[in-house]
């Protein structure tokens, strides 16, 4: 395990219970604010770059190269490092720059070098390319994959499993289930190794945003072994790719109601791209009884807020009261 860290992001962040929804479900459902870790680099991210921008300084890289949807908190997040500890960033981000907004517009003014893929086109291979090209002009490059999601950055929820664990003694609870989005494996990895390097019956629940359940355990399953060799059974994995829906980044009309109940009734804003299809996920599985051997449930908020595009926030607005100017 590695030892050092950047210390960057606001922790510990608070666990909440949600009153209102807690008497509806009939479940006692808490929430963690990992959307609290920071401004420029809020959510789960920071957690896992807090690890891998320290091996960056630490083996002496002067570059960094990474990848994700031209909406991706991960990038604005490493953006953000790169130029807190003067390290060269280049974002190789899949999209269309329709709007210059959100994530990308601050990426842009953090300084990180943009170079925006087809959606058909492969990021591994044009990180590949770039690599190539920086190195040749003297530069010394490394390469982090989509949401730092590797054995270096699966610390950071190794670490997120022990606080938590110290928050149960604080709040006098003993969680029956951690729920979150998964979108990359990382955040999902380390939670599920921290539990089981604990040997603790808590269920670690997935949500997948955009591939299967499969894809994922796979995914998984890679990285806690990169990080722990003797990990030998995974029959503990539980990931949910039931509510993917129409796939990255796209919600339903119906999906889009439910973030604006959640914040009319809790004062939560969830992310459309994954803490909204997760924490949707979990509400639907707890209605259908899939919970019913539980009581007391943990949802990780993995923030993302900037996930409301233009286009999103207009077709929300059509469910929306309108506005008025009355007094």
């Amino acid at each position: 395990m590695l030892q050092r860290k950047l210390n960057i992001a606001n922790l510990n962040t608070p666990i909440h219970k949600l009153e209102q929804l807690s008497q509806t479900l009939g479940k006692d459902i808490y929430i963690k604010r990992d959307d609290y870790t920071g401004t420029e680099i809020s959510g789960n991210k920071v957690r896992k770059l807090e690890y891998t921008i320290q091996y960056v300084l630490d083996h002496g890289y002067d570059t960094v190269i990474t990848t994700g949807a031209i909406t991706s908190n991960h990038a604005r997040a490493t953006a953000a490092l790169c130029a807190q500890f003067n390290i060269e960033c280049h974002l190789v981000l899949r999209g269309t720059n329709a709007e210059y907004e959100g994530n990308l517009f601050l990426e842009a003014m953090l300084g990180a070098h943009i170079h925006i893929i087809k959606p058909s086109e492969s990021r591994e291979e044009a990180m590949n390319i770039l690599y190539s090209k920086l190195e040749q002009e003297g530069k010394t490059p490394f390469l982090i994959p989509v949401g730092a999601s590797d054995w270096i950055g699966t610390h950071g929820y190794v670490n997120a499993y022990e606080e938590i664990i110290e928050q149960e003694a604080e709040l006098g609870i003993k969680f029956d289930s951690i729920n979150l989005a998964v979108g990359s494996g990382g955040t999902y990895a380390g939670l599920w190794y921290g539990n089981a390097s604990n040997n603790l019956a808590t269920k670690i629940i997935g949500y997948a945003v955009d591939q299967s359940t499969e894809d994922f355990e796979q995914k998984v399953k890679e990285i806690v072994k990169q990080l722990d060799q003797n990990i030998l059974s995974f029959n503990t994995l539980h990931i949910n790719d039931n509510y993917v829906g129409l796939g990255y980044g796209q919600a339903t009309d119906e999906e889009l109601q439910f973030y604006i109940n959640i914040a009319k009734t809790e004062g939560i804003i969830l992310d459309p791209t994954y803490t909204g299809k997760a924490f949707r996920g979990l509400v639907q599985e707890i209605k259908q009884g899939n919970y019913d051997d539980q009581q007391a449930i943990l949802f990780i908020h993995t923030g993302g807020i900037h996930g409301y595009t233009q286009e999103m926030r207009g077709r929300i607005k059509q469910l929306l009261p309108d506005i008025s100017d009355a007094v």
